[in-house]
């Protein structure tokens, strides 16, 4: 070993190993921190320094990229399945996971879009507990209480513009007037203003968010599962090819329009779970969502359709 080559493995050991700054190293040996940024470059080029990734996150880094690459997406973040994968514990996890992503990513004061939903309303929760600036979230929906924290939620902590309307109403033409009142054309004019849209994707399946808290009934899901529906975004359903579908409930809910949703700079959509394949894929196929954060069995399962 010549002499550069020893102090290419000092200033290695000292910067890697040990975690000491540029500026300690050149000080610890007496050279340049110029110098030290040099050797770490010759470092690599020469070998010195080499990078493994654990094989099971290469694969994991893998099925992301194919998934972006298939689907059009901007980004991909697979999480693993949780064992036992039940309902709970997959949107748990998936909810952890989309709160770190955009924790990482948000600036002080963001605007967040966020859609109604089970695993929406945990990541809400986790983001505002994790985040070190005020985040202010901003419905695109209708049902004020299904956006409202628990007495054990830290949502406290962020600020909620909510859509002063229900979700369902009794017909298109309260619709079109809630649409006009003031209050709710100012929550949904602010919708272009945040950074980030959060959707979640329902299934057709009896533990379906909009069926347990009552805005559905039992016929109705019943006939929207029979006109081809398998799932639904911000409450308008889709059929595979992620077209909505018409029916009676469609003109009464007090909603974002989908086609709205490609307007949004990066609209992220959380779904994971066997009950709602179907309807991940019909809300990827139209451009709905750029961003999918979902968990392992499901991003394979996208895979093999394609």
């Amino acid at each position: 070993m010549n002499l550069e080559e020893e102090l290419i493995t000092r200033v290695v050991w000292y910067y890697y190993m040990e975690n000491r700054t540029q500026q300690d190293i050149a000080g610890l040996l007496g050279i340049s921190r110029m110098r030290v940024m040099r050797l770490l470059e010759k470092g690599q080029e020469t070998g010195v320094i080499q990078f493994r990734v654990r094989p099971d996150n290469a694969e994991k880094l893998q099925v992301e990229k194919k998934l972006m690459e298939r689907y059009g997406l901007k980004d991909a973040l697979v999480v693993p399945t949780p064992a036992p994968a039940g309902i709970g514990e997959t949107n748990d996890a998936i909810a952890a996971a989309a709160a770190m992503y955009l924790a990482m990513r948000i600036t002080g004061n963001a605007f967040i879009n966020i859609g109604y939903g089970d695993t929406t309303g945990k990541t809400l929760n986790n983001l505002a507990r994790m985040a070190e600036t005020p985040v202010s979230f901003i419905s695109l929906t209708g049902g004020v209480s299904i956006y409202l924290p628990n007495t054990r939620s830290s949502v406290f902590n962020a600020r909620l513009f909510l859509i002063p309307a229900p979700l369902v109403v009794s017909s298109r033409e309260m619709v079109d007037a809630i649409r006009e009142e003031r209050p709710v054309r100012e929550i949904f004019g602010m919708s272009s203003l945040a950074s980030f849209t959060l959707v979640g994707i329902g299934g057709m399946n009896p533990g379906a968010t909009i069926l347990q808290s009552g805005f559905l009934s039992q016929n109705d899901f019943l006939s929207l599962q029979m006109q081809g529906a398998v799932g639904d975004v911000l409450c308008h359903f889709i059929n595979r090819a992620g077209n909505v579908i018409p029916n009676a409930l469609e003109e009464r809910v007090v909603s974002t329009p989908l086609p709205a949703l490609r307007d949004f700079p990066q609209v992220i959509g959380v779904a994971a779970g066997v009950e709602k394949r179907e309807a991940i894929r019909g809300a990827l196929a139209p451009g709905y969502i750029s961003i999918l954060i979902t968990n392992e069995d499901t991003a394979r399962w996208l895979l093999e359709q394609a």
